[in-house]
């Protein structure tokens, strides 16, 4: 059994901002996966597909370990059967970066999650969110711009396409074939 988590904020106000992104990927799994409603499970959205969870954590974006562990401990999961997904202002604009391990880079979802599973080893899928100046608040919670908003289809696809990865081959081998880098960037 794989766990797939979306990090992002329940409520209107956060529905299509950047901090959402591990969210929109989770719906867009579920889409293609025609999933249908989600249960109300583990403090969160919840969806099982096969042999593959996958969990939009209702807690808000800091204390979204608490969802994770929940279902982490319900499937008595390892750390490497966890994949988080989220955003990251540190890449490019729908650039994707797959890693089996490694600090929170000060995401606080991330965060959250290694110190309630009490690992670094939690591998993740950053999803680029690109670097402008101004307030990282602003940025983060921010809507997405008419040009993120075109290429967030192409985006979803790349995630689709690293989770399939993830599911299917060892992580160094998911991990080649995810970092590469995008050509689209859509951005700003």
């Amino acid at each position: 059994m794989k766990l797939i988590a979306g990090l992002g904020n329940p409520g209107q106000e956060y529905a299509f901002t950047r901090h959402n992104m591990g969210w929109l990927a989770v719906d867009h799994l579920v889409s293609r996966l025609e999933l249908g409603r989600p249960q109300l499970k583990f403090r969160g959205e919840f969806w099982r597909a096969r042999d593959c969870i996958l969990l939009k954590p209702l807690t808000f974006m800091n204390l979204s370990g608490m969802a994770v562990r929940e279902a982490f401990d319900f499937y008595k999961l390892a750390p490497a059967d966890v994949l988080v997904i989220y955003d990251d202002l540190a890449l490019p604009y729908g650039q994707l970066r797959l890693r089996a391990k490694g600090s929170a880079g000060g995401h606080n979802g991330l965060a959250s999650v290694i110190a309630v599973l009490g690992t670094l080893e939690v591998p993740r899928l950053r999803i680029g969110l690109g670097n402008a100046p101004g307030s990282m608040v602003k940025r983060v919670l921010g809507h997405l711009t008419k040009g993120e908003a075109d290429a967030l289809p192409g985006v979803l696809d790349d995630v689709e396409k690293a989770v399939e990865a993830w599911l299917s081959l060892d992580i160094q081998r998911a991990m080649s074939r995810v970092n590469v880098p995008r050509n689209d960037s859509g951005g700003g």
